[in-house]
């Protein structure tokens, strides 16, 4: 789901009235998947803390992250805690080149325009099956009529025709492409679903 404006300045106004930490997961949303380089940052919102992951490895290795304030990260002492393969230097190398080509590629601002194109031709498809289409930056959702038909058979059929998805809760089909994509394998991918859905799976 893509939260209404205001909520992530509603959700850090109430932590911060309370004393809660505000802690951002931006494994799936984080490093220019909606656009921006976090999802937070539609609302300039600063978290207490985030999680990062996915993109971090650059598609290569499994590599996350938390990040928070020299305060907060304060509150540990040596061995208080611990990872089995924390702070791995090639990882580390590896999370620093992604995001030095994040920025040198200017991949969020690229995500934003790439999935306002996204979302227009699927908004397009006009079929009877979908409900509606949602999404930010390169992170879209396709939602389902699960009468019509359901989101793994329709995410089997796009794999059939060459597609990666995935299907959620058997009412949504989720395309979360590269944000090295082009426009034209989009407009592929939009009319591989117009196809599978014409046939009505």
């Amino acid at each position: 789901m893509v939260p209404p404006p205001g909520y992530l300045r509603a959700v850090r106004e109430i932590c911060t009235r309370r004393g809660v930490l505000m802690i951002a997961d931006e494994v799936q949303t984080g490093l220019g998947r909606t656009g921006a380089r976090l999802a937070v940052d539609h609302e300039g919102v600063r978290p207490d803390g985030l999680t990062l992951g996915k993109a971090l490895g650059g598609g290569l290795l499994p590599v996350s992250a938390f990040l928070a304030s020299e305060e907060l990260m304060g509150v540990f002492t040596p061995g208080d805690h611990g990872s089995t393969f924390g702070g791995n230097p090639l990882g580390a190398a590896v999370g620093l080149a992604a995001l030095d080509l994040l920025e040198r590629e200017g991949l969020a601002a690229r995500a934003a325009v790439l999935g306002e194109h996204l979302l227009g031709r699927l908004r397009a498809l006009r079929h009877p099956a979908i409900r509606a289409v949602r999404g930010r930056g390169l992170l879209v959702g396709v939602d389902l009529d699960p009468a019509v038909v359901g989101a793994r058979a329709v995410c089997e059929g796009l794999l059939e025709e060459g597609v990666l998805s995935k299907d959620t809760h058997d009412t949504v089909v989720r395309f979360a492409p590269p944000l090295v994509i082009g426009e034209a394998e989009l407009d592929a991918a939009v009319e591989a679903l117009g196809r599978v859905l014409g046939r009505g799976r």
